[in-house]
């Protein structure tokens, strides 16, 4: 049996308390109080349904975060010595192919590419372009806090900003490919200190999680012409092993199933969508549908940060 491990989370980017999910399938970890910065409606909702004892500990938007107040808060009411994890998957749209590839950047098109850099510009009143520079207040509360553990969790970022990924961060990306634990193809990039290794594939398909369902006839006008064999791209029989990576939208190409002939299109429902996620069936009930299909293709595959959570030791 393995010695109990008492932890304070701090989770940042938080969603829908997808790290306070992990951690519950680790038996020997006991989380002492989670604290999460989340700033959207419907995921701070769905984490008050599931976990109402990390009500209080909503910190709100990460750039508010006084570190200072935290760290002494938690050391007040837990000791000096008490386990930090840090954890949060910061927003990824540009350092992606599939975003607008600013990466960094304010809205004059400055790159920034160090925190002191980052803290400066900030403190000049310069306003950032999109959301992914936010990625340097993960790293400066990092460096406030200095956490016993940390996590940090992205797309596959472009040639471009991945060594300022790197150099920042002190240890190369560990690429992991949900489809190891899960029916979903979701390739993502993973900094850490604590030691992390590819989880061994679990064979999980597309057909063991899918839903016996009702298609629809399929209209070609509906994406453009296919051609005489309606191929689409980007979307999959109910053939394939594997899901195409879920998306903040259901009515995106990638959550679009065709049945074998090719004939009929049909939606993916909520809980396969879940399901895609290793997120237990309904956990997000209780907000509009929409928004329970971004918070779910904004989070994080939940066996796959289990995985890497059972390296603290």
């Amino acid at each position: 049996m393995k010695e109990t491990i008492d932890i304070v989370v701090i989770s940042l980017f938080d969603g829908l308390s997808g790290a306070r999910l992990a951690l519950d399938e680790i038996d020997y970890i006991n989380v002492l109080r989670y604290y999460s910065s989340e700033i959207e409606e419907h995921p701070i909702t769905v984490a008050n349904n599931n976990y109402p004892q990390d009500t209080p500990y909503r910190l709100g938007s990460v750039i508010d975060i006084d570190t200072k107040k935290l760290l002494d808060e938690i050391q007040k009411d837990f000791g000096p010595d008490i386990k930090i994890l840090l954890v949060g998957g910061s927003p990824c749209q540009g350092f992606s192919m599939a975003g607008k590839l600013k990466g960094s950047s304010t809205k004059e098109g400055i790159d920034v590419v160090t925190l002191e850099q980052y803290l400066s510009l900030k403190a000049d009143g310069f306003e950032f372009d999109g959301q992914s520079y936010l990625f340097w207040e993960y790293v400066r509360i990092k460096e406030d806090i200095q956490p016993d553990y940390w996590l940090l969790e992205n797309v596959r970022i472009t040639k471009k900003w991945l060594p300022m990924f790197n150099n920042t961060m002190g240890v190369k990306e560990k690429a992991i490919n949900s489809n190891l634990l899960s029916a979903q193809n979701r390739p993502r990039f993973y900094w850490s200190n604590i030691p992390m290794t590819t989880p061994t594939d679990a064979n999980i398909l597309w057909s063991d999680i899918s839903e016996d369902l009702p298609f629809r006839e399929l209209k070609p006008f509906v994406f453009g012409y296919f051609g005489e064999n309606q191929r689409i791209k980007g979307m999959k029989t109910t053939k394939s092993n594997k899901a195409n990576c879920c998306t903040t939208s259901k009515t995106h190409t990638n959550q679009y199933y065709l049945n074998e002939d090719r004939t009929k299109m049909r939606n993916l429902s909520i809980n396969e969508y879940e399901a895609l996620q290793t997120i237990p069936k309904d956990y997000t009930i209780g907000v509009p549908e929409g928004a329970r299909f971004k918070m779910i293709g904004n989070g994080f595959t939940r066996d796959v940060i289990a995985h890497i959570f059972k390296g603290i030791k």
